[in-house]
């Protein structure tokens, strides 16, 4: 049976409610920009990153359904697992407008969500180390594409993070603070809800596919690390 998981709900939970269709799995179309120079054959395409794109998932309605749950239910967004990748997890939001005087008088329609263009791996184990004498700090990403991970700092004063033997950036520690988020993939340094660009310099980290090295100076004295694994 065909199933989703939408904001944490499980459309098998949600009486009346069937999934009939589930959109293949498809690769997000990537962004260019093209320059013709006189003179020159051919031209120049520039890669400007991946679209967010739409996936269609076809429901209908079985006996004693409730309409206002499943209203409820395609509202919103949040993550979106499709049985047909139950280890994959979309972030999703519905945006247009869905028929449901259709769906109550013919019991099917479609529902659109719209899709961030990476797939991220499902229940994904974070990384916890205390540091005590080690000096380095493996971490895989499992993925097909470069990943942008979260990291958790917890020190004191200058601390410079590197991954594979390269700087990445550096951090310094105001002086009751004693940890700091770096957000690759929202590009934000941040202690639980307090930004804390002024206090980075650099670039935020990414993972190159396969095992990756993270070295650092300074006073350390624990790492945490979502690696974010992902999928075109």
């Amino acid at each position: 049976m065909n199933y989703i998981n939408f904001k944490g709900i499980d459309s098998r939970e949600i009486q009346g409610l069937l999934i009939c269709e589930l959109p293949p799995i498809s690769k997000p179309q990537i962004r260019t920009s093209t320059t013709e120079i006189d003179g020159r054959d051919g031209d120049i395409v520039e890669e400007n990153g991946y679209k967010a794109y739409d996936k269609k998932v076809s429901i209908a309605l079985t006996y004693n359904y409730d309409i206002n749950k499943i209203i409820n239910f395609f509202n919103g967004n949040g993550n979106l697992i499709l049985s047909n990748e139950p280890d994959k997890v979309y972030q999703a939001s519905i945006y247009s407008q869905i028929d449901y005087e259709r769906l109550l008088k013919f019991k099917t329609a479609n529902i659109t969500f719209h899709i961030q263009p990476f797939k991220y791996l499902l229940n994904e184990n974070l990384i916890e180390e205390e540091i005590t004498e080690q000096e380095e700090i493996k971490v895989t990403n499992k993925g097909l594409e470069i990943a942008k991970p979260i990291i958790t700092l917890y020190g004191s004063g200058i601390v410079t993070l590197a991954i594979n033997g390269l700087d990445a950036f550096k951090y310094e520690f105001e002086k009751d603070d004693d940890y700091v988020t770096v957000d690759s993939l929202k590009e934000e340094a941040y202690k639980d809800s307090t930004l804390k660009n002024r206090q980075m310099t650099g670039e935020f980290p990414k993972f190159q596919v396969g095992e990756n090295s993270i070295t650092w100076t300074g006073n350390v004295t624990k790492i945490i690390v979502e690696p974010k694994s992902r999928w075109l």
